[in-house]
């Protein structure tokens, strides 16, 4: 039984270490400019364990996203699914998660943003829609709930609402040169992450979205 869990164990770390490897290299090259072949020699493991793992660079790459986002996407629909707090109350959670886990520069987001960024739809793109649309739905799913209990305004356009939350941490991530001239500081450094950038987007969000969205004679928000 012990030997089991060791081996089940040593598994999951070789695992876990082909797909940090493969990540630093999708986020150097891009998914077109990875193999498997270079993933496994940068890994130091043979091409067999990379194939019997994840039967291909597409399986790696999946494999790379699934366990960076599955933990978020739990922790989002909790939020969207707790019935002891109003839709106020979770958006506020909401961003205050969304933003602790998108906002720094790790290679992941870099890799993510390089294959969604393409002009060209392909199979893998709509995959990594599909998945990302979970967390948009989330948002979406609370947004609703509010404006039919009446704590949101009727004529929100939650698509349009969407596109600038989640369109605002893009372009201070994904465009860090622009983005770090106009907001005074280095948006890609982890300190000016964790103390400066993470604040002020939580505030500002929370902000923007109170205006927006609350009923003018609801103080309770």
């Amino acid at each position: 039984m012990e030997k089991d869990k060791t081996e089940k164990a040593d598994k999951t770390d070789k695992k876990d270490h082909i797909l940090d490897v493969a990540e630093k290299v999708f986020a150097e090259l891009g998914y077109d400019g990875a193999s498997t072949r270079l993933i496994s020699g940068e890994a130091n493991v043979n091409m067999a364990m990379l194939n019997y793992y994840f039967g291909s660079k597409e399986g790696v790459f999946m494999a790379i996203f699934e366990r960076r986002i599955s933990s978020f996407q739990s922790i989002l629909l909790s939020i969207g699914n707790d019935d002891s707090i109003n839709a106020w109350e979770k958006l506020d959670r909401y961003i205050e998660s969304y933003v602790d886990r998108v906002v720094n520069n790790n290679c992941f987001h870099v890799m993510l943003h390089r294959e969604i960024s393409k002009s060209k739809k392909t199979e893998l793109t709509d995959q990594i829609a599909g998945i990302m649309m979970k967390n948009v739905s989330v948002f979406q799913a609370i947004i609703d709930t509010g404006i039919k209990s009446g704590e949101f305004k009727k004529d929100t356009d939650s698509q349009l609402l969407v596109a600038t939350i989640f369109g605002t941490k893009n372009y201070l991530v994904n465009t860090p040169h622009i983005s770090s001239l106009i907001i005074g500081y280095d948006v890609m450094d982890k300190e000016n992450q964790d103390k400066k950038l993470k604040p002020r987007l939580k505030t500002y969000l929370k902000s923007l979205l109170k205006a927006y969205l609350v009923n003018e004679n609801d103080n309770n928000k």
